[in-house]
């Protein structure tokens, strides 16, 4: 069964870490930590803090990084959305 997050993402989804990782701006092990306050903070009852603002509140990322990395998954999304119009509209 296809999960919901798969379904309204497509066959894959950047995620905001992945990127961030690959374009150099944190380490693994930095996303690594992130997820796990992220989870921490989740668990806790505490507000949910987006990967950019753990990221930024520990100096690791910038405003412009996180700008750059937001960026890149609304791009990706937005092709990926623009992809399905094509093959929906595609004679069969």
């Amino acid at each position: 069964m296809m999960s919901l997050a798969r379904k309204y993402n497509g066959p894959y989804c950047s995620r905001f870490g992945t990127i961030a990782v690959e374009l150099g701006f944190i380490s693994r092990a930095q996303l690594k930590q992130s997820l796990d306050e992220q989870v921490e903070d989740d668990l806790s009852a505490r507000p949910h803090r987006v990967l950019g603002a753990i990221c930024f509140a520990h100096g690791w990322m910038t405003p412009e990084q996180i700008d750059i990395v937001l960026n890149r998954m609304f791009k990706a999304r937005v092709q990926r959305g623009s992809r399905a119009n094509e093959s929906q509209q595609a004679p069969g």
